[in-house]
């Protein structure tokens, strides 16, 4: 697949099968976000792997609504940052998201990123409800969560956007 056909092919899903994510998949999705670029090469990023279904159950419940999939997901990866050794970790977060996503597609892995920074939940934040399920020390902050699973149906990939004014500008604004 070129890397074209690819990003189209990403898209968020919400629905999944009951067929297990293989441990050499989310091997190889951790292993890609590992490789994403960092500011400085400080990588102040750092991954929690949830597999256990009450655990993914619990998480399906930290925010006001966005995150029910994760009940039916195959596993989850938390992304955080660790905000002493970085003033930039939320770019270096999103971008180790955005490997894993696109690791995810080229494997037949659907997924969705689950929000958490700066979002509620019922109670409390849902940073505060993910930080006190994973026991997650006070200085990592929680940008967000990436559901995964095999695709209970594929999406048809995204054609190209049909924009009335593309935001899109050369030379000046």
């Amino acid at each position: 697949m070129t890397f074209s056909e690819l990003i189209r092919r990403r898209r968020s899903v919400r629905l999944y099968s009951s067929d297990p994510v293989s441990a050499e998949d989310l091997e190889r999705i951790l292993k890609a976000g590992l490789l994403a670029p960092s500011s400085r090469n400080i990588r102040p990023v750092e991954l929690i792997t949830v597999t256990d279904r009450s655990t993914l159950e619990a998480l399906s419940r930290c925010k006001n609504g966005g995150s029910g999939m994760l009940a039916q997901a195959s596993c989850a990866i938390v992304v955080l940052g660790d905000t002493l050794r970085s003033d930039v970790w939320i770019e270096d977060a999103s971008i180790v998201m955005t490997y894993m996503q696109l690791q995810a597609v080229d494997l037949g892995i659907g997924s969705c990123w689950v929000q958490c920074r700066l979002r509620s939940g019922a109670t409390a934040t849902c940073e505060a409800n993910v930080r006190n399920l994973l026991h997650i020390p006070e200085h990592y902050a929680v940008e967000a969560i990436l559901s995964l699973g095999i695709p209970a149906k594929v999406p048809d990939p995204s054609g190209e956007p049909e924009l009335t004014k593309p935001p899109i500008h050369r030379e000046k604004f």
